[in-house]
């Protein structure tokens, strides 16, 4: 099956920690613990597929047990695991996050098995599966910075993703200033959040707006800019910044609220919405989910 849209980057376990209560440094308090399937490129893709989109994943999965299970999950919900890279040596890698009644209070992405794997994992847009460098892959790609900075300068040069329709978007805030390299490609979109967006241009902005022109002065082809439950904004080159507010919720988890902003922006903009709608869409969809009206 062709996929619809590639997802390239981190598929792992994430094991989630979550209380009711107000946390803080040394806090040991009841609560619940999950693992599910996540990483920034597998949340992407969950709310693609939830959308009606069938997502190929690209990225780096090891043969141990815990890979395994993972691979057959994926499957189950309808992705396309056929191009998946996996190692016979490297560990399936897992993200573990605390969240609490005030937010994220910690977490930590052990991702270590993908940044290894490299250029590996592109392995199929070069040997004639997904496309080549004659002929390329043209479809949209949903990208994550969990990819070395290497790896991401070398994906900005490369003629395998000229044609595409790239959508960028890094993993956390420690790992903003690895999009660098992409910020001047032609065909990019980056989604960040506001604290991200003054990484990248070692700058404080006080709103999403302002950061929105920030990167755009910067030479960024087009940018969305989070900041929570204030205005978002999107921006592109020649056609300026536009802004919206998220509807207002209860707030019952945040770990993947932004790989589901992105992939609602995706799909709103796949079926011809408008800037305005598409960013509306986007801010809907983060806002249920934060909400927990959408299992996980």
């Amino acid at each position: 099956m062709t996929p619809d849209i590639l997802c390239i980057g981190s598929v792992l376990w994430d094991i989630i920690g979550r209380s009711p209560a107000v946390m803080r440094v040394g806090s040991d308090v009841p609560g619940r613990i999950t693992r599910l399937p996540g990483g920034v490129a597998m949340n992407i893709a969950m709310t693609l597929r939830r959308f009606g989109l069938v997502p190929g994943l690209i990225t780096a999965i090891g043969r141990d047990a815990e890979g395994e299970e993972l691979v057959a999950a994926c499957a189950r919900m309808g992705m396309v695991t056929d191009h998946i890279y996996r190692s016979e040596d490297l560990p399936t890698d897992r993200y573990m996050a605390v969240e609490g009644a005030n937010g994220l209070v910690a977490a930590i992405a052990d991702a270590h098995s993908l940044e290894a794997a490299g250029d590996k994992i592109l392995r199929p847009l070069s040997d004639g599966r997904l496309g080549s460098a004659a002929t390329p892959w043209a479809g949209p790609i949903a990208l994550d910075g969990n990819l070395t900075e290497a790896l991401l300068s070398e994906i900005a040069a490369s003629p395998l993703f000229a044609g595409a329709d790239l959508r960028v978007a890094p993993a956390s805030p420690g790992k903003a200033e690895r999009l660098r390299p992409l910020m001047a490609h032609p065909r990019a979109t980056l989604y960040v959040n506001l604290e991200e967006a003054g990484l990248l241009c070692a700058a404080e902005f006080a709103t999403a707006p302002a950061a929105a022109e920030g990167l755009l002065a910067r030479g960024a082809h087009r940018v969305l800019v989070t900041d929570g439950g204030r205005p978002c904004a999107e921006g592109t080159q020649g056609a300026g910044v536009i802004s919206d507010r998220p509807p207002e919720v209860l707030v019952t988890r945040i770990t993947g609220a932004g790989d589901t902003f992105m992939a609602a922006h995706i799909v709103a903009e796949q079926r011809d919405a408008s800037r305005e709608q598409a960013l509306a869409a986007a801010l809907r969809a983060a806002a249920t989910y934060v909400s927990g009206e959408i299992g996980s």
